[in-house]
């Protein structure tokens, strides 16, 4: 059959119109209108939060599941690397140099904040260079499609980013903003600090006194509340973080990495093999073993330690958060 025939033919013809039609549609649905489980999320969010119906669909209704956001939670960085690589990645020269000038653009604002919650510049400082490079990297995807994506497409993690959905529906209401204009990371973090929408209600704080927490755009804000992140998840003053530590022949290698929270005490790691470079008061602590360039390192977690994994449950997080504050704040001394 020719071209011509075909269009002379009504049978052809008109399906080709329904064809045409049907991936018009396709190509416009959004990939949560008509599914199950979006309609009970909706029904608890109009019944617990007072949402309206109207205003939740039309959200949906232009929300996207991202395959790339299904990809990159499948691999995180603290999965996938040892020390020596993730090392690599952040304790680096140019994130050392960035750091010591977003430290000098906002001295007045760091020094108040040790001041007030008793967490060292060079850690808040440390903590957004990780996070977004000092706020040169915020992420690139919209929020609701992350939380949608994860919390409907992703059943490993579902209930957990559901329950940042809510939270994110909630903040977005509480800041009068809309929920499909805010960006943020492929799991759904925003802001300089990288908050989820319930650390963001729960810890962001409003540190320039404008009647607005804004940390997305605001590096005060976002100094304040990652300061008061520390403090309310237990960060010790003046304690230490990690100390390097000697083994003996006879050291328990079964109580390496066996947690993130301290479960054990200084005197009791010693008698078990293991000797801090610096001496310790006896507090609780744990043994990590990371992979480093020169081989098997050894090191003893203190309090303040867990509190940057609080941040994020990784020990090369933390660790990479502690090494770089502290090659920052020699940087800047030096200047």
């Amino acid at each position: 059959m020719t071209i011509m025939q075909w269009m002379k033919s009504p049978s052809s013809y008109l399906i080709g119109l329904l064809s045409g039609a049907l991936l018009s549609t396709s190509a416009w649905a959004s990939d949560y209108t008509n599914r199950q489980e979006v309609d009970l999320f909706i029904d608890e969010m109009v019944n617990e939060y007072q949402f309206t119906r109207e205003e939740l669909e039309r959200w949906f209704a232009q929300a996207k599941k991202k395959q790339s956001i299904l990809k990159a939670i499948s691999r995180p960085a603290e999965r996938t690397h040892t020390w020596e690589s993730y090392r690599k990645i952040f304790v680096t020269d140019s994130r050392i140099e960035k750091g010591v000038e977003f430290w000098e653009n906002n001295l007045a604002t760091l020094e108040k904040a040790q001041e007030e919650f008793g967490v060292p510049a060079q850690v808040i400082v440390a903590i957004i260079g990780v996070e977004t490079r000092y706020g040169t990297n915020k992420g690139s995807f919209r929020v609701i499609d992350a939380l949608s994506t994860l919390g409907f497409d992703y059943p490993p993690r579902a209930k957990f980013f559901r329950k940042e959905l809510k939270q994110f529906f909630l903040l977005a209401r509480e800041q009068k903003q809309n929920p499909l204009d805010l960006i943020g990371s492929y799991a759904g973090a925003m802001g300089y600090g990288q908050f989820i929408p319930s650390s963001y209600r729960a810890y962001a704080i409003d540190y320039t006194n404008d009647g607005f927490a804004d940390i997305w755009n605001n590096p005060t804000d976002a100094i304040g509340s990652v300061a008061n992140y520390f403090k309310r998840h237990g960060w010790a003053s003046g304690e230490p973080v990690i100390v390097r530590t000697r083994i003996n022949n006879n050291y328990n290698k079964e109580i390496l990495n066996d947690s993130l929270k301290p479960k054990h005490t200084v005197n009791s790691l010693l008698e078990q093999g293991y000797t801090p470079v610096t001496k310790l008061r006896e507090q609780e602590a744990n043994v990590i073993r990371l992979q480093g360039k020169h081989g098997a390192e050894f090191w003893m977690g203190l309090n303040n330690y867990y509190v940057i994994t609080r941040y994020n449950h990784s020990r090369l997080y933390a660790m990479a958060v502690w090494q770089l504050s502290q090659q920052i704040a020699k940087a800047k001394k030096a200047k």
